[in-house]
């Protein structure tokens, strides 16, 4: 990139950073922002720049929001007795684009990963068992990824929700709709048959 312009060469560095972004996928944004007009360009650097000052942790649920508590805390209309537990305030995100949840959410700021060094005292756990205990809680939802990391934070939590009384549910898993059972792989089907109901 020694060819380059320096700020040119600057903002493939920056875009580099970003997660699943490589130097061919940096190069062909810095040239589309490059052709984009100057109008847009700036409109970027702004939401970035509000997104970093403006943007921070509700104190009640840990989601992302720019008012303290959130919007779906604040939501009179939400079913306050349904806790949906997510790893990530990223996963509130693909709830909420459901349109089919309307209870509210604790975010955990990640999962067990003892690889990553992230143990219990590292994610907000105790924070719901407060919630739980405060609240009239009556179902805790378990919306954890389905990998290794996921499953040993559901069965973790379960483990200590359980003796509080309330119903500990977890995400079904199975085959995709419009899926083929030929393409699924022998952990999908396995879970498909597990999780399966009553017609």
């Amino acid at each position: 990139m020694e060819h380059l312009a320096p700020p040119l060469s600057a903002l493939i560095g920056e875009l580099e950073k970003l997660p699943t972004v490589g130097p061919k996928t940096a190069a062909r944004l810095a040239f589309y922002l490059l052709s984009a007009s100057k109008e847009d360009a700036a409109a970027l650097a702004r939401a970035i720049v509000e997104l970093k000052e403006k943007v921070r942790f509700c104190s009640h649920c840990f989601s992302l929001t720019e008012s303290d508590p959130c919007a779906i805390c604040n939501d009179a209309r939400r079913d306050g007795a349904v806790i949906c537990v997510v790893g990530e305030a990223k996963d509130v995100y693909a709830i909420e684009r459901t349109m089919s949840f309307r209870g509210r959410y604790h975010v955990l700021g990640g999962l067990i990963s003892p690889i990553e060094g992230i143990g219990v005292d590292k994610l907000k756990i105790q924070e719901l068992l407060d919630r739980v205990r405060a609240e009239d809680t009556k179902e805790i939802i378990i919306a954890t990824n389905p990998n290794a990391e996921g499953e040993s934070t559901a069965l973790y939590l379960a483990r200590l929700l359980t003796p509080l009384g309330v119903t500990v549910t977890r995400l079904a898993y199975g085959l995709p709709i419009g899926g083929d059972l030929d393409y699924a792989d022998e952990v999908t089907l396995s879970r498909a048959l597990e999780g399966r109901r009553a017609l």
